[in-house]
C-alpha cells in the first residue's frame, strides 16, 4: 500500500501544475474510484460514467485539496459524490447489479465464488443509496469509521447505523445469519445452478 505522504507530495505537485504527478495520483486511485462507483450504483455502465466524472473532479480540484484529511479520504468523497450524482442525473434510484457476470467464456462453468459475488451486488444494488455508500467505503475500500464520516460528511454515529443497518439487510437477502452462516432462506452457492 502507498503511503498517504506520497499522495500528500504528489497532490502537492499537481495543485502546483505537475501533470505527471496528477497523471501519477489518478493512476494510483482509478481502480479504487470506480471500485466505489460500482458498489454505489450497481451498474458497470453507469460506474463507469461516474469514475470518469469523479477523475475529472480530482483534476480540476486538485487545488482544493487542503491536506486536513488524507488525501485517499478527500477522494472517496468525491467518487461517492459523483456516484450519488449520477444515479440522480439517472432520474433513478441505483439499479441492483447485472445479474449476469462480465463476459465469461459460455463453456465454462460459473463457479461458486463468480455466483456468490453476483448475489452480493444484487443485494448490494437493493440497499438504499445511503446505506449502499457506507458499506461500500468500509468493505470495498477499506477506510475507518472516521474516515467514513469524513468522506459522507455524517457523524460517526450514523455512519455506524448505516454500516450496521446496511451489513443486515445483506445478511437477510443473502439468507446468512451475522456470522455469514447459511440459514434456510436461500439455496447454497454449492447448490446454485451453472
Amino acid at each position: 500500500m502507498v503511503k498517504a505522504d506520497g499522495d500528500d507530495a504528489l497532490a502537492a505537485a499537481a495543485a502546483k501544475g505537475d501533470r505527471v504527478a496528477l497523471d501519477a495520483l489518478l493512476r494510483r486511485h482509478a481502480g479504487l474510484i470506480h471500485a466505489v462507483c460500482r458498489r454505489v450504483l450497481g451498474n458497470s455502465d453507469d460506474a463507469l460514467d461516474a469514475s470518469q466524472e469523479a477523475l475529472l473532479a480530482i483534476a480540476r480540484r486538485i487545488d482544493t485539496f487542503d491536506g486536513r484529511a488524507k488525501f485517499t479520504t478527500w477522494c472517496y468523497r468525491v467518487a461517492t459524490n459523483a456516484a450519488l450524482d449520477e444515479a440522480r442525473r439517472r432520474g433513478r434510484r441505483p439499479m441492483p447489479a447485472e445479474t449476469i457476470p462480465e463476459p465469461l467464456d459460455r463453456r465454462a462453468a460459473i463457479d461458486e465464488a463468480v455466483a456468490d459475488r453476483l448475489d452480493i451486488d444484487a443485494a448490494l444494488g437493493r440497499l438504499s443509496p445511503e446505506h449502499r455508500a457506507a458499506v461500500a467505503l468500509r468493505d470495498v475500500v477499506g477506510l475507518d469509521y472516521a474516515e467514513i464520516a469524513r468522506v459522507l460528511d455524517i457523524p460517526p454515529g450514523t455512519v455506524r447505523s448505516r454500516i450496521a443497518r446496511g451489513r443486515a439487510a445483506l445478511a437477510d437477502q443473502l439468507g446468512r445469519d451475522p456470522s455469514g452462516e447459511i440459514t434456510g432462506n436461500q439455496t447454497p452457492p454449492s447448490e446454485h445452478p451453472t
